[in-house]
């Protein structure tokens, strides 16, 4: 017999299966004898209070064996023949498209401008050391896209977007931890996730379909409102009427492409800010307020939100026991993102903290039409690199420092590998956002006292939150309201926000292209 209970626990409890059996026991009434297995289905922590618990959500087996349900990957047919579908971009909105079309029976032909999981590691190498940008081959553009070299957070909020579980499942079936069915806030980790990535990979090739890279794609030929071809930057072009455009939120060459060709695309409200690094160990003790975080607890993470002046400011991919890295995607800038290992075991925590922007911010670029939002954003990076000394080293200020606006006159060495440059906040950004993150770490420090300390050290800027273009599509079939065959997907195009999200649209956007080719076969 199979039981299904919700409870909270203490985490040493809920760390020991033998402790969790007898806590079950004792409070639902079960002879200890009788429970042969204890399922996590899912698991949170309650920090709310002095002492912390465990939600868990269980199936508790009395009298009856535990079989593992083992999750299997689809069986995918082997499509070599099959229909085509020129998927560009091998980001996560790209790949899940490809492994979609194989399943429904059509042959994938991804085009990605970046370079295989392994390759680009020495292009990651060279910008945190050389302070080298490979405009093709970075922590944003390659095999995995973004997400493989930051983090891989699998977190959404977008829960009516689609079947999360299934793409959880899938990640499972490609190697991921079983983990990240149960957490309520599932990590993979930069050092697991370019494996996963690369047996994604070899499916896809293995069933029929292709992905090619460091291959470019700069222009589009159309004919009556209908995608003809896809041209290279060799000058070759691959002919097709079915194109998923899943470029992710910082392939500017391609929103400019659209602007030139009058392809219709519109600005889009963004969040911008910094990434501000602090202790662990300080997070640990504000979030647990615990001196020293218990064997039983992970690194706390934290999530704030909070309205300034009308605006809000709120925490972005917080890393716990993570590193910030350099994200530029182009020479003469510079961006932050962050990521953490699997384990979550460095000394330092940082997060994203980001100002919420509005169209009416970017009247002053309205010479750039519907990039407006993009070339606000591109500024603000190119006056980090020049503030650097036009190099990587990242405008930096210490967290009291910069919201008493006072320039720190030392820095403390930081996870971030290329350097810092001692910097005034107020000369990266626009007074209105510099204003909005003065008041708003002030506002912070009341919900997670001991958080505004000069220990911590602000990095400038964090500016990719989400794409600051959305390429606008038909609600029911998906392709683009102006150009048929072309299916803008993912975060580049504004339907995403993370893996997850942009998983789910890569595989709506699938179904969609495959659906048009059946109909038109019938």
């Amino acid at each position: 017999m199979k039981h299904e209970f919700t409870i909270q626990v203490s985490p040493e409890i809920a760390a020991n299966e033998n402790l969790l059996k007898s806590n079950i026991s004792r409070k639902n009434e079960i002879p200890l004898n009788e429970i042969r297995h204890v399922q996590i289905l899912k698991r949170s922590i309650d920090a709310r209070q002095r002492a912390i618990k465990v939600n868990l959500k269980v199936k508790v087996f009395v009298q009856e064996d535990f079989e593992d349900n083992v999750i299997e990957l689809p069986d995918y047919p082997e499509v070599s023949n099959a229909p085509e579908i020129v998927i560009i971009g091998a980001g996560p909105a790209g790949l899940f498209a490809a492994l979609r079309c194989i399943e429904l029976g059509c042959k994938p032909i991804v085009l990605e401008r970046g370079k295989d999981v392994r390759s680009r590691r020495r292009d990651l190498k060279a910008i945190n050391r050389d302070h080298i940008v490979n405009e093709d081959s970075n922590y944003c553009f390659g095999e995995g896209g973004a997400g493989t070299y930051s983090d891989g957070k699998l977190y959404t909020r977008s829960k009516k977007r689609g079947d999360v579980n299934r793409i959880l499942e899938l990640l499972v079936g490609f190697g991921a931890t079983d983990q990240i069915l149960v957490d309520a806030h599932p990590h993979i980790g930069t050092n697991k996730l370019p494996g996963i990535i690369g047996d994604i990979r070899e499916k896809i090739i293995e069933r029929g379909g292709e992905i090619h890279f460091e291959t470019r794609v700069v222009d589009f030929e159309i004919k009556n409102s209908e995608i003809n071809a896809v041209v290279l930057l060799d000058g070759s072009s691959i002919e097709t009427n079915k194109v998923i455009l899943a470029t992710g939120h910082s392939a500017r060459d391609i929103f400019e492409l659209l602007y030139r060709k009058k392809i219709e695309i519109e600005a889009k409200p963004f969040a911008l800010g910094v990434r501000v690094e602090h202790s662990q160990r300080l997070i640990d003790k504000i979030q647990y307020k615990c001196e020293t975080r218990g064997p039983y607890l992970p690194p706390s993470p934290y999530s704030v939100v909070k309205q300034v002046a009308g605006r809000g400011m709120y925490s972005f991919c917080m890393c716990p026991g993570g590193v910030i890295a350099p994200c530029a995607t182009s020479p003469g800038e510079v961006v932050t993102n962050g990521w953490s290992p699997s384990k979550r075991d460095q000394p330092t925590s940082n997060s994203g903290i980001v100002v919420e922007l509005k169209l009416e911010d970017f009247k002053a670029y309205a010479k750039y039409g519907p990039l407006s939002g993009m070339y606000f954003q591109k500024e603000i990076e190119q006056q980090a690199w020049r503030i650097g000394g036009e190099t990587q080293k990242v405008p930096a200020q210490r967290l009291m420092d910069m919201v008493e606006g006072k320039v720190s006159n030392d820095l403390p060495v930081t996870s971030y590998t290329p350097g810092l440059t001692s910097a005034d906040m107020g000369v990266v950004f626009p007074k209105f956002i510099h204003n909005t993150l003065q008041s708003g770490f002030k506002a912070f420090d009341k919900s997670m006292r001991g958080y505004l300390t000069n220990e911590a050290v602000v990095h400038a800027p964090e500016s990719r939150t989400s794409s600051p273009v959305c390429i606008p599509r038909d609600w029911k079939t998906l392709e683009h309201v102006q150009i048929k065959g072309l299916y803008p997907c993912g975060e580049g195009a504004g339907y995403a926000g993370g893996i997850i999200s942009a998983a789910i649209d890569g595989e709506k956007c699938a179904q969609a292209s495959v659906e048009a080719i059946n109909s038109k076969r019938n």
